[in-house]
This record gives C-alpha cells, structure tokens and sequence, in this order.
C-alpha cells in the first residue's frame, strides 16, 4: 500500500468520531454585535467547512460546522460609527471610566468566557484543525493573559497613584486610551493572539472593532453576547465581511486611531497608506517571519533535533514564531539529516482529537497546493526530499518534508513557507549564516544550537541587531508572555508582551501644577472628593 492511501484512512467516518469530541450542533450565526446590540443578519452568509474531512459514499468531504455573516461596507461602517460614539473624543462613558471599574468589567468578561470553554476549544479544533489538547492549551494560555494583564494594569495603576515634584511643579502621571482600536487577529492562534492585542486595548479605555479572521471566526460567536453584557454600549462591535471590501473603507476614514493587525507585512502597508492621517495612526503589528536556526558544528545534535522538532512542526509550522529554515554546518549534517529524519518519522499524525497527535489536516484550502510548488522549485534547483514519505498529501493533510540542500535560488530559502516543510541549508562559515539574516526582510528571532561559548558570544553580538530575541539551545517562541515580544523589519511593529501592551494601546498623559497654596488646596479637593478619575490616589488592590 503507498503511504497516499495510509493517510488517507486518518479520516474516519462520522460515526466513528468520539461523542466527547463533536459540536453540539452546527453554528450557523445570523446575527453578530454592534453598537451594544446583538443585530440579526439575514443577509449572504460564509459556509465553514472544516479542515477535517469525514469519509462519505462520495469520498472524503471537508465537513460542514456552521457558517457567518458576510456583512457589507454599509454595516462595517455602522459599527465604526458606534465605537467612534462610544469613545466620543474621550469623553465617553469608558474612556472616562476608572481603572478599577474597566478592570471589573474585564473580570466579568472572563468568568463569562470560561463558561464557554467547552464549546470555544471544539470551535478552535474543529475550524482550524489543531489538536484538541493545544487547543485546550489555547483557551487556558488566553483566560492566564487576561489575569496577567489585569495585575499588570493594578501594578502599573499603583506606581502612578502619587505625584511626582520637580523644580516646584507636582505632577500626576498616568495613562489614557488612544481611541478608536481596529483589531485583526491571525488564524493559527485565533484566540490567544487576539485576545492578547483586544484585551489590553479594551481595558486601557479604547474602543473596540474587532474583525475574526478568515479561519477561526465561528469560535468567537459564544463570546459576543459576554462583550454585550460586561461592557458599555459600542465599546465593542464585531465586523463580518470580506476583508479587503470592508476594512479599506474604514481606513479611509480616518476615524481608526490604532490599526493591531496579526497577519502579513503586505496587508499592513496598504492599510497603514490608505489612512488620510498615518501621523495620527498608531500601528501594533505581528508579521512575517523567517526564523532561522544555526546548528555550528559544536552543537550538540540531539538537543537540536529535539528543539527544532517542535520549533518546525508544532501545529504543522503555523506559527509566526516557527522555526522555517535550518542552517547546519556541513560538518555535521549528515548526522543532523539521520536524526532529523528518524524524530519527524515519529511523530503521531492524525486526527485533531487523537491522544498525543502532532501532526493534523491544514485549514487553507489552497495550501498543499502552494506547498508542492515549493517543492517543487525546490527540485528543480538542485533540493531533494531526504525524508521517508516527504511531501505526501492526501484530502486536507500534508505529511512534513524535509528538503535538502536548499540555496538562495529556492523559494523555501527567501518564502515563508508557514506549513510542514523543513529547509535545510548547508553553509561552512557562520558569516553565511549572519549574511542571511543581514539579508533578510525579515528580523524577528533566531535559534543558535552551539556547546561552544566563544561561538556563541561570536554570533549573538551581530545578530541582536538584526533580530529581536536570540534564543540559545532553544526553539524559537513568544512566552513567556512577559517577554517582550516584537521583531525588526518586516517582521513587526510595536511591542507585545503583558506590559508592553497596555502601553502600546495607551499613552502617557500628566496632570501638572505649581506648587502654591492654591493649586495645593484644589488638588487637594479634587482627591479627597474623588471627583476625576484620572486625578486620583486611590490604590487598587
């Protein structure tokens, strides 16, 4: 039996998926949220088809889970004109609202959305084929990120509750919300990485357009009654439609003051240059990435399978952070090839569900079709497939291939690929490696796999201006979260992590005054009356 025909039995027949493991029902959303309404929607809808396709009397089909709205420009704007009411020039019922009260209501917020667990992990798994247990992991990272940024904002909230004296003038230094925030999310992380740009920008005082992404966007409904229910009115709309009908316009407007975008450099620019006033845009961006991992010839090998393993492969290379080229001194990559090979050989593939699956169906529809002209060019400039059953697809899945020897004249070596294939590069001199990376529109991390500390020390120095993180015997990754989290040239603009990001969505705003007898005494009322918000000693516990 080929191995076409071996995957193609990973795909099980309807009766035969676990009870525990099936959505209540098919989700088909007519209605979304704006301007503090839950509006019905009866017109076009989008049918979302899972990435896990079921076997039928036809063959294998991709399995019908629910659909949404495709709303038009005249909506999407119905909701930038709510947010722009709600946050009404700062004068809005939020933006205005104390921190310890945004704060409760965050909190509220959240109680609300673990009572969705349940049904949001299964919408994760089920849209965009991820492991039922990394979904898990999904939701329980994200409800971790909220708290976190909650004793942030308390931490940061108290360290401003006083007054600063310089030079005979008292000031108060806090932090105000910037506007207007429209927020879109990435599809591989269609929870957590939304959620960690929304959530600080909601509970510094912005308002709020979220836009789902194109894959993971059911998952989102359970939560949208929560947002209704815990915040003021308009503070936060959910947008439908196609993105590049809907999200232009709003743009051109000039009514979005912060454009948080997790997806590609290209999307961003154009976005950024539609806007009529980009000095008064702030951008928060997660983009491309090209990672790169430098395996020397100290390198201990299996440590660097064994991190470059999972930093490849984890949910089948979709991850911004993934590890999507390998450099190995060619002095030890014959041995890196046998091991690589052997660890890739043994990872479980399967179904999303399945106890201790690593490898799973690819949601894009047109994704294994990119994949094996990558291979394909690949080939055709000298590159061969070395791993067993490399490249091999059957319906939805991709079975990982590693590519060996790849050059500057492939795709796979300039291209992020963002799936499961490895390219592996060669080189005999770590200045190639530190030319690549030089080279390179992209700059957010790199793995360096070295036992040699002089060697070390030798490439991290150059390659810290290139990149944002250096990560030393370690894959590529975000967390933890309270490491800042950003990257150089394309790659990203602004800074995420648990504090970072609630300054990203806010700025710095200050209250000042000399130190007379009269200024004193109306401070002084102010605070014991407790009659600003902003002009306040209270401390949050």
């Amino acid at each position: 039996m080929d191995f076409t025909s071996t995957l193609q039995k990973i795909f099980v027949e309807e009766k035969d998926i676990p009870a525990e493991f099936l959505l209540p029902s098919q989700i088909h959303q007519r209605e979304y949220l704006s301007n503090g309404e839950m509006v019905p929607w009866n017109g076009q809808v989008h049918e979302v088809f899972s990435p896990i396709c079921i076997k039928t009397e036809n063959g294998l089909e991709r399995k019908l889970i629910g659909s949404y709205p495709i709303c038009t420009e005249a909506e999407a704007q119905q909701s930038l004109d709510a947010a722009v009411a709600a946050y009404n020039n700062g004068r809005g019922e939020w933006p205005t609202m104390g921190v310890a009260e945004r704060i409760h209501c965050v909190e509220q917020f959240t109680g609300k959305m673990i009572e969705q667990k349940d049904l949001i992990v299964k919408l994760i798994m089920w849209e965009i084929g991820k492991s039922f247990a990394d979904s898990t992991k999904e939701f329980d990272r994200t409800v971790e990120y909220i708290y976190a940024t909650i004793d942030s904002l308390k931490n940061l909230d108290r360290d401003s509750s006083g007054f600063d004296i310089v030079d005979g003038i008292a000031a108060q230094v806090r932090r105000s919300p910037l506007g207007v925030v429209l927020c879109m999310g990435p599809f591989n992380y269609p929870l957590n990485e939304t959620f960690t740009t929304l959530i600080p920008a909601l509970i510094m005082g912005n308002t709020i357009l979220f836009k789902p992404p194109k894959f993971g966007t059911l998952l989102h409904y359970p939560l949208q009654e929560a947002f209704r229910d815990c915040f003021p009115k308009g503070v936060v709309n959910v947008i439908y439609g196609r993105g590049n009908a809907i999200v232009p316009g709003l743009m051109h407007s000039g009514k979005i003051n912060v454009l948080t975008l997790i997806g590609s450099s290209k999307v961003a620019n154009e976005l950024k240059k539609s806007h009529p006033k980009v000095n008064r845009l702030r951008a928060v961006l997660g983009l491309d990435a090209k990672n790169a991992a430098i395996v020397t010839s100290h390198a201990d090998i299996s440590l660097s399978v064994k991190e470059i393993i999972t930093g490849s492969l984890s949910f089948n290379g979709q991850r911004c952070t993934a590890l999507k080229i390998v450099w190995v001194h060619r002095s030890v990559a014959d041995e890196f090839l046998r091991q690589f090979n052997a660890a890739v050989g043994q990872l479980k593939y399967g179904m999303p569900w399945e106890k201790g699956v690593s490898l799973t169906p690819l949601p894009e529809t047109n994704k294994i079709e990119y994949l094996n002209e990558c291979i394909s060019d690949a080939i055709a400039n000298g590159a061969e497939i070395v791993n067993e059953n490399g490249g091999t697809s059957a319906a939805s899945f991709f079975y990982p291939a590693v590519v060996y020897p790849v050059n500057s004249k492939m795709k796979l070596y300039h291209e992020e690929q963002f799936g499961p294939i490895v390219p592996v590069v060669p080189f005999d001199d770590l200045e190639e490696t530190i030319e690549f990376l030089i080279e390179s529109t992209h700059g957010q991390q790199v793995s360096i796999f070295s036992d040699n500390a002089d060697e070390i020390a030798s490439l991290i120095d150059p390659l810290v201006n290139q990149v944002s993180r250096v990560n030393v015997n370690t894959q590529c990754q975000r967390g933890p979260d309270v490491f800042p989290f950003t990257g150089r040239k394309d790659s990203a603009e602004g800074t995420l992590s648990v504090a970072d990001a609630i300054r990203a969505f806010s700025i710095r705003s200050l209250v000042a005054f000399k130190m007379n007898e009269t200024n004193k005494q109306v401070i002084n009322e102010i605070v014991h009356k407790d009659s600003s918000n902003f002009l306040s000693t209270k401390f949050i516990f």
